[in-house]
């Protein structure tokens, strides 16, 4: 079962597939391969709320290509336009990112590098046939 990945910042970027690399602190179990859905907020609901996938063009579920360490400020202007932000510089990323996640511009993280993939249809009548 794939995991959930929140896109709470970049709710736009992802939905309309300028977002394909992402930084997190965590994820260091994502390996190539692996499978998520994007969704609007995983973590923090508060009672009756419910988990809302994402919807690009072919869905929420995403896999990932790759998934290295590196220092925050190591990212790139290339980076900075791939995370959903073109015209902003590395430098805002960085604070930006440090706003919402803390810790400092130096501190190591996930650089995960994903694609949009379709998702399955399922055979939810156990028939041996997809819908």
């Amino acid at each position: 079962m794939p995991r959930n990945m929140s896109f709470m910042l970049t709710v736009e970027q992802f939905e309309d597939g300028s977002k394909d690399v992402t930084r997190r602190k965590g994820w260091l179990h994502l390996k190539p391969g692996d499978t998520f859905h994007g969704v609007r907020k995983a973590m923090g609901l508060r009672k009756g709320e419910k988990i809302e996938r994402l919807q690009h063009a072919k869905g929420s579920l995403c896999r990932c290509i790759s998934n290295d360490r590196e220092p925050l400020n190591a990212i790139t202007p290339e980076d900075v336009i791939r995370e959903g932000f073109p015209g902003k510089t590395p430098e805002w990323f960085v604070a930006m990112y440090c706003k919402h996640n803390g810790g400092g511009p130096d501190q190591p993280c996930s650089r995960i590098v994903f694609e949009h993939i379709e998702e399955p249809q399922q055979d939810i009548l156990g028939t041996g046939f997809a819908l």
